[in-house]
């Protein structure tokens, strides 16, 4: 079992969890994504339904044999706004903290409707850093802003935003998370994602979301005390361009 956070939620909300139902077992079809202040956009007429299969192949970008520039990523992690052209999702608050991935701490960020990204081992890094710059959001509870997250295909552009710059990221490979396996948290929160132990000479961004309707539809109903089910789909992105805003 991973180590958690000591902190404990001080209150889940109406619905918690990417399972939305307290005993873990499905609640029901999900509510679409309600437009996040100020900016989340409603989600695509033709996008995927729910059921979409957990993207769990090894099939991968051509990744470029340079690496873009990175940003400092001292002191302490800047928030920022990402967009997701290909889902229409645009300007989701992502707000940094100290603690692991769908800890207490970030499953409550995640409740308010904003994605989180964890800060706590030296391979993960805000945005633009060199490393794994990680960010967690619901898929089938709160504003949900990665219910869609599954069919993101590899190519597809992720924009973050800070105060400073703005950054795109290319998605180039899929990854599946397992909350019951520790070998499995490790590559989660990896300086390179997926590959503990690698050195990192790249700026990455992982983006997180629950497995539970793949989990449900499998009989598994495992979850953890945030109601997080035990898997996590996962999109692996390199940063391809950088500029100042």
């Amino acid at each position: 079992m991973r180590a958690r956070t000591a902190a404990t939620v001080a209150a889940l909300a109406l619905v918690t969890g990417c399972s939305g139902d307290s005993t873990g077992r499905p609640s029901g079809s999900a509510t679409a994504p309600a437009p996040l202040t100020p900016t989340a956009s409603p989600s695509p007429a033709n996008a995927p339904t729910p059921s979409t299969p957990a993207a769990s192949t090894t099939t991968q970008a051509a990744e470029s044999p340079e690496p873009e520039p990175p940003l400092a990523t001292s002191g302490r992690p800047r928030e920022a706004r990402l967009s997701i052209p290909a889902l229409q999702l645009s300007g989701l608050r992502v707000v940094p903290y100290v603690g692991t991935p769908d800890d207490g701490p970030g499953t409550a960020i995640q409740n308010d409707g904003s994605a989180a990204s964890p800060h706590s081992t030296a391979g993960l890094v805000g945005p633009g850093g060199i490393g794994n710059y990680l960010v967690t959001g619901h898929r089938s509870s709160s504003t949900a802003p990665f219910r869609y997250l599954p069919s993101l295909r590899i190519g597809a552009r992720i924009i973050v935003v800070t105060a400073t710059h703005r950054l795109v990221y290319e998605v180039v490979r899929n990854q599946r998370t397992s909350f019951r396996s520790p070998a499995s948290l490790r590559a989660q929160s990896a300086a390179v994602p997926g590959r503990p132990g690698r050195e990192p000479t790249r700026a990455m961004i992982t983006l997180s979301t629950c497995a539970t309707f793949e989990d449900h539809a499998a009989g598994n109903y495992w979850s953890d005390e945030f109601h997080n089910p035990e898997h996590r789909i996962e999109k692996i992105g390199l940063l391809r361009s950088v500029r100042r805003v």
